[in-house]
C-alpha cells in the first residue's frame, strides 16, 4: 500500500467516509487510487484492488444504492431457495431513494418498495468485515409472491416448493409477513396447492 496506509485486506468495499475515519485525506486516497491500491466505484465508495477473501456481488450494492437491501430472486438464490440464477442483483430500495447505476457492476436492478414493505424483515449479513442488508427467508417467499408475474410463476412456484420442504421454516412468521404485505390469500392458495 502506498505510504504504508493500513487498509484491511479483508475489506471488499470502503465507504469515503471509512477511509477518513482511517485517517485518510483526499489527497492520500487519491494516490491510494494511483498506485492501484483502491478502485473509484463512485463519488462516495471505492473498492480494495488488494482484496484477499471471499468474492460475494451482494457486497458491492450499498456503494450504488447506500439503503439497497438484497430482495426477490437474489435473495431466493442466496437462500438456496431457487435453481434460477439472476443476471442481475435485485436490491430494494425506499421509494424516495435514489440509486447511482450509471457504470454499477455488477448490475443492479433496483426495486422501489413502501417503507412498510422496505422495513419489513431486513437483516444484515456479516462476513468478517464485509456486510450487506437481505430480507430474511419469510420475507423473501412473500415479495416473491407478491411479485410472481413479474418473476415468473414456475420460479415462484420452486421457490415455496423448496421453502416448504425446509425444516427451518417459519410458517407462522410466513403468514404474519403475508397478512402485512396484504397477499395472504394469494400464499394461502399457494400453500393449499403446495401441503
Amino acid at each position: 500500500m502506498a505510504n504504508d496506509v493500513a487498509i484491511p485486506k479483508d475489506q471488499k468495499i470502503f465507504s469515503i467516509r471509512e477511509l477518513k475515519g482511517r485517517g485518510l485525506s483526499l489527497y492520500k486516497i487519491g494516490k491510494l487510487v494511483k498506485s492501484g491500491d483502491l478502485v473509484k466505484l463512485n463519488k462516495s465508495h471505492y473498492e480494495n484492488a488488494r482484496y484477499i477473501g471471499e468474492e460475494n456481488d451482494f457486497y458491492y450494492v450499498a456503494a450504488y444504492a447506500s439503503h439497497g437491501v438484497i430482495c426477490l430472486l437474489s435473495a431466493a438464490a442466496y437462500y438456496n431457495l431457487t435453481t434460477y440464477v439472476p443476471d442481475a442483483i435485485d436490491a430494494a430500495i425506499p421509494r424516495k431513494s435514489k440509486a447511482s447505476l450509471a457504470s454499477a457492476w455488477p448490475a443492479i436492478n433496483v426495486r422501489y418498495y413502501t417503507n412498510e414493505r422496505y422495513n419489513l424483515g431486513m437483516t444484515t449479513v456479516r462476513e468478517g468485515k464485509n456486510q450487506f442488508k437481505i430480507y430474511d427467508l419469510e420475507k423473501t417467499v412473500v415479495d416473491v409472491v407478491s411479485y410472481r408475474e413479474k418473476i415468473g410463476i414456475e420460479e415462484t412456484k420452486e421457490i415455496l416448493t423448496t421453502y416448504i420442504r425446509r425444516k427451518d421454516r417459519n410458517l407462522n412468521l410466513l403468514l404474519k409477513y403475508a397478512e402485512q404485505m396484504k397477499c395472504v390469500g394469494t400464499l394461502r392458495l399457494y400453500l393449499e396447492a403446495l401441503l
